[in-house]
């Protein structure tokens, strides 16, 4: 019996196919799980897209990079955009948001900090 990892000469290359799979789903599950602690309003107020599409992206991401890492299969182009998704997430939306502070009304601030 076979099992997820093969035999034979390909092994190897099934072997990196996997590890590749896994890697995808810890970027994918750090993007969606970075996203749910992120408060909404910093979304809105950095110019990006709102939160809840922000989740429901990365949210199926997650999914299919889940099924990827469990199941050891491909799911063709859907795992490459889950990626791609996702690595957009933490490279362009994440360091936006994760700078948004929540001011409080005494606080005044210019352009170029508080004064």
């Amino acid at each position: 019996m076979v099992g997820i990892l093969g035999n034979g000469a390909y092994a190897p290359l099934t072997y990196f196919f996997v590890a590749l799979g896994v890697a995808a789903f810890v970027v994918e599950a750090w993007a969606f799980v970075d996203a749910i602690i992120r408060p909404a309003q910093a979304f809105v107020a950095v110019g990006k897209l709102k939160k809840v599409i922000w989740l429901i992206i990365l949210g199926v991401a997650f999914v299919l990079g889940l099924y990827t890492a469990v199941y050891g299969g491909i799911v063709g182009i859907l795992s490459v955009a889950a990626f791609v998704a996702a690595a957009i997430y933490l490279a362009d939306v994440r360091p936006k948001v994760r700078d948004f502070r929540r001011r409080g009304s005494n606080s005044r601030t210019g352009p170029y900090g508080q004064w």
